[in-house]
């Protein structure tokens, strides 16, 4: 399978998770292998959990999955560029390639810590060795999921403001 195919697994999620959750709507799917091991979408309004993103879900599934916490080797796909949570967790986890869609640039700035401190810039220059990171992988497939960095969501969705 390609990388193609895995994020528009990670976009049907995100859209699942749209219609059944009051979040975000953020897509994961973690392949090892060439398998999916598990996928998720944001759960955090719908467990009133605020680690509950996307990436922390699927992780935790792979985790059930295969009875352990680290999965090296393992590529995590997400529509929307992982937030700082997200992305120190995947190098907790051992994963080795983290493909994402939307950047920051293309979204609303409520997706993001409200800092300028964008976490990914942060794992090439540190983690530089532990991790690979591609960005914009159907971006603009991905983006269209977000309101978009002009628009004016309403205000109760927007959390890190």
């Amino acid at each position: 399978m390609t990388d193609e195919h895995y994020m528009r697994l990670a976009i049907e999620m995100a859209k699942q998770g749209d219609r059944t959750s009051r979040c975000s709507p953020i897509g994961c799917v973690l392949v090892l292998n060439d398998a999916v091991i598990a996928q998720a979408h944001n759960e955090v309004e719908q467990r009133c959990d605020p680690t509950a993103h996307a990436e922390i879900v699927a992780m935790r599934a792979a985790g059930t999955h295969l009875k352990r916490s680290r999965f090296q080797g393992a590529v995590l796909y997400s529509t929307l560029q992982p937030c700082g949570m997200c992305s120190m967790a995947s190098i907790w986890a051992g994963i080795s390639r983290i493909v994402y869609g939307a950047q920051r640039h293309q979204v609303h700035q409520m997706y993001f810590e409200d800092r300028d401190l964008d976490t990914i810039d942060f794992l090439r220059d540190a983690y530089k060795d532990d991790i690979a990171i591609e960005a914009g992988l159907l971006a603009e497939e991905c983006a269209a999921l977000y309101y978009g960095p002009d628009d004016d969501p309403p205000r109760e969705e927007q959390a890190n403001l």
